[in-house]
């Protein structure tokens, strides 16, 4: 195992992190555009009917969020900061979400008139949508040039995810055109740890430390998948000798008990876990029913996004988080700090084979955050679907 790439200082956006597939890749083409990708959003809650906003669904085609945004406020008067959205969405396909403008600017709303918006319905609501205030996202998506044995692979591959599910990663979007978002970010924690002024507004500066804290989850699940992918080829004496070439010193009796593991994905005693999808994050002292809970998608592994605020893991659990954050110790005081989604499932997944156009169509649903260039990413085994998607 090469700890060295977990513990780079230099931030290289070359870094992949590992899938749980282990499948060649799966050759299928794919044209974003509003026939063969169409993404919607599933809102939390419903419009209260009452209220100092407008809740509005729209859908929209060719146009980023933003430029969505824009175009409301330039029709309703309404500043664009006062415009809530719960995410943001691509700008090609087709894609529907929800925003609310303040009631008092929505008078002429049943005049609005756009080539590339639709309004769907609108209602009064109570608050300001925020980022965040969403339950989900639902996708539809065709390859194209799918020849029937790969139709066969295709259908495989999405039954695994259902079995083993997904690593949660940070889609390349997060970390900029050029792949420097998270070494900026290092450098302004660092300018900060300094006494130094940061040259960047708030808004961006947060964004920055944010990319460097995906950046260290990313690492942190690559990581973990690989011990699993270890624990699935090796046996118990040939793991211990692995876990301890890092520091990680266990008896026997521990990687006779990992061995035993049904699942892919290794739980530890000491990991954070949280209920699934949604629900409080608690630390893992009882494995066993924690295990058949994972094993129902009831609750998943938290990861982490290190900083000061952050419930940290223990044990083994504990060890390995110290492993990728260890480098970057003295940032931890600068940034607050959560936990993630380490593995999701998908939900309402379904698919359909069109062999005489030879197109493969599949439907699903992911939790909020979640990139469907990641979930594509495990299903066709390949690195080059984030070639496909640019998203907000």
């Amino acid at each position: 195992m090469d700890i060295l790439k977990y513990q780079n200082t230099e931030l290289s956006s070359t870094f992949k992190p590992l899938s749980i597939s282990t499948h060649s890749g799966i050759s299928a083409h794919f044209s974003k555009n509003a026939d063969d990708f169409v993404v919607r959003e599933l809102p939390l809650y419903a419009p209260s009917k009452e209220g100092e906003h407008m809740m509005i669904h729209i859908q929209k085609k060719g146009l980023s969020t933003k430029e969505m945004l824009s175009a409301f406020s330039a029709f309703t008067g309404a500043k664009m900061r006062d415009i809530g959205y719960a995410g943001l969405k691509d700008k090609e396909g087709l894609t529907s979400q929800y925003i609310t403008i303040p009631a008092k600017f929505c008078g002429k709303l049943s005049a609005f008139n756009h080539q590339n918006i639709k309004i769907l319905s609108s209602a009064l609501h109570a608050n300001k949508l925020r980022v965040g205030h969403l339950k989900g996202n639902a996708f539809f998506i065709r390859l194209k040039k799918v020849s029937k044995t790969d139709a066969l692979k295709l259908e495989q591959a999405l039954a695994n995810t259902l079995k083993n599910g997904v690593p949660n990663y940070f889609g390349y979007q997060r970390f900029g055109k050029f792949g420097d978002n998270a070494k900026s970010g290092f450098q302004l924690l660092n300018a900060l740890k300094e006494g130094k002024k940061p040259r960047f507004n708030p808004k961006m500066s947060n964004f920055l430390i944010s990319a460097f804290q995906s950046e260290l989850f990313n690492r942190w699940l690559s990581l973990r998948v690989e011990l699993s992918h270890y624990c699935a080829s090796f046996s118990a004496g040939e793991l211990r000798d692995i876990f301890a070439s890092f520091g990680l010193n266990e008896s026997a009796q521990f990687f006779k008990e990992l061995k035993a593991q049904e699942q892919f994905f290794k739980l530890f005693k000491g990991d954070v876990l949280g209920h699934y999808p949604l629900g409080a994050v608690f630390g893992c002292d009882e494995l066993e029913n924690e295990l058949k809970a994972f094993g129902e998608h009831k609750k998943t592994v938290q990861g982490p996004l290190f900083g000061k605020k952050m419930l940290g893991a223990f044990g083994v659990a504990g060890a390995i988080e110290n492993i990728i954050i260890s480098p970057f110790s003295d940032t931890l005081g600068l940034m607050n700090g959560s936990r993630r989604p380490a593995i999701i499932w998908a939900d309402n997944l379904s698919c359909k084979y069109d062999e005489q156009n030879a197109h493969f169509s599949l439907s699903f649903e992911l939790i909020k955050g979640a990139y469907a260039t990641n979930f594509l990413r495990e299903v066709l085994g390949r690195d080059d679907i984030f070639n496909f998607f640019e998203e907000d």
